[in-house]
């Protein structure tokens, strides 16, 4: 009886065991079928009217572009050039007098120096002994011409008393001319010495920045010994903007140019104040000169690139990345009213930070793909999402 009813246990297990499995596998079959039906509803439907086309010729989705409509803003025309950057208005300083030994230095390259200031003194021993001797002959003379006038006076008191002739008067009055004339001649003589001791002193022409310095205390220098020192006069400098001969041909003066020094990110803001009226025939190259305020980070003989601006027209502006090229020239995709790509052929104006200026093949009304154009194909099926134009 125990064996029996053991037997009896073992399979109503089973039976349960089978059964709890069997109910696993139909919920796995229902999830299974339910995935299916969900898949194939999908699949016939389309998200676009343009879908169908799409998985028609392949099953690959239409692809999403980023377009803008430029329209025309003003552009500015900008030339560049390189030079050097030099004192716009150079001055030599040498030995104006007649020189002599350098006694002192008093300015150094870079020092601001003001008009009349002095530079350089030379010895002057032998010139002051002159101008004290000659400033003695001024006090001789005086008291010569003291002297004569006091004879003078007398001999008019006593001319009407009959004491002295009338040629007498006159003679003292030619000696005390004569006496007057010497002291006017003294006078004359130590105003050239002095004059001529001060043009010992090297003194700056005009205000300005001590450029270089040719002297030292000690030497011998004359009017021979050529520039001492170099000063821009009030500090202004410019730079001389080498440029090819189309280009000058646009520069005016008065433009606004911008000079860049190079080594520096500082950008300089200067006036154009000459162009040059000649061409070099070998470089074919002409120099537009641009004027700029005195500043420390300005040296002259520095290499130095600038741009000016020489007009400015109403065009399409288009990022970098939407003009594209091949052996046929430049062109941009745009989009036209049945959402496909179409080549279009431009002429590039001016490239700036700002983009590209189109000169020809646009209007500015079009939608103009703005990247991703080197992936398309002419005709292509596209969807334009439009982007603000910069």
């Amino acid at each position: 009886m125990q064996g029996n009813e053991t037997q009896f246990a073992l399979t109503d297990d089973r039976a349960r065991s089978g059964k709890r499995t069997w109910i696993i596998i139909a919920i796995v079959a229902v999830v299974l079928l339910a995935i299916g039906v969900a898949l194939a509803l999908r699949g016939g439907k389309s998200d676009t009217p343009a879908a169908g086309g799409a998985a028609a010729k392949g099953g690959q989705g239409v692809p999403t572009v980023s377009v803008v409509v430029p329209g025309r803003s003003a552009v500015a025309t900008v030339v560049t050039g390189n030079g050097t950057i030099a004192a716009r208005r150079e001055m030599p300083v040498g030995v104006a007098g007649e020189g002599g030994m350098v006694t002192r230095v008093l300015v150094e390259p870079g020092s601001w120096v003001r008009t009349g200031q002095v530079l350089a003194t030379i010895d002057r021993s032998v010139q002051a002994q002159t101008a004290q001797s000659q400033s003695a002959s001024i006090s001789v003379a005086r008291a010569d011409a003291d002297l004569a006038k006091a004879e003078l006076d007398r001999a008019k008191q006593l001319v009407d008393r009959g004491f002295v002739s009338k040629a007498d008067v006159q003679r003292r009055e030619a000696t005390l001319a004569q006496a007057t004339a010497r002291v006017r001649v003294a006078q004359a003589q130590l105003a050239e010495t002095r004059a001529r001791n001060q043009r010992l002193d090297i003194r700056a022409p005009a205000e300005g920045l001590v450029l270089t310095r040719g002297v030292e205390p000690g030497q011998i220098v004359s009017s021979g010994s050529g520039q001492l020192f170099r000063i821009a006069m009030g500090g202004q400098m410019e730079m001389r903007a080498q440029m090819a001969e189309t280009d000058l041909a646009r520069v005016r003066t008065g433009m606004v140019g911008r000079v860049t020094p190079v080594g520096s990110t500082k950008v300089f803001t200067g006036e154009v104040w000459q162009v040059s009226p000649i061409i070099d025939p070998q470089t074919r190259q002409g120099i537009a000169r641009i004027a700029l305020r005195y500043d420390t980070a300005l040296r002259p003989g520095g290499f130095a690139s600038a741009s000016i601006d020489v007009g400015g027209v109403q065009a399409p502006l288009l990022p970098e990345s939407a003009v594209l090229s091949d052996g046929k020239g430049n062109y941009v995709y745009i989009v036209d009213g049945a959402n496909k790509a179409v080549r279009r052929d431009v002429k590039v104006g001016e490239v700036s930070d700002a983009g590209v200026s189109i000169a020809g093949g646009l209007d500015g009304s079009e939608r103009v793909v703005a990247s991703a154009g080197a992936f398309l194909n002419e005709g292509q099926q596209v969807k334009p999402q439009l982007q603000k134009s910069r």
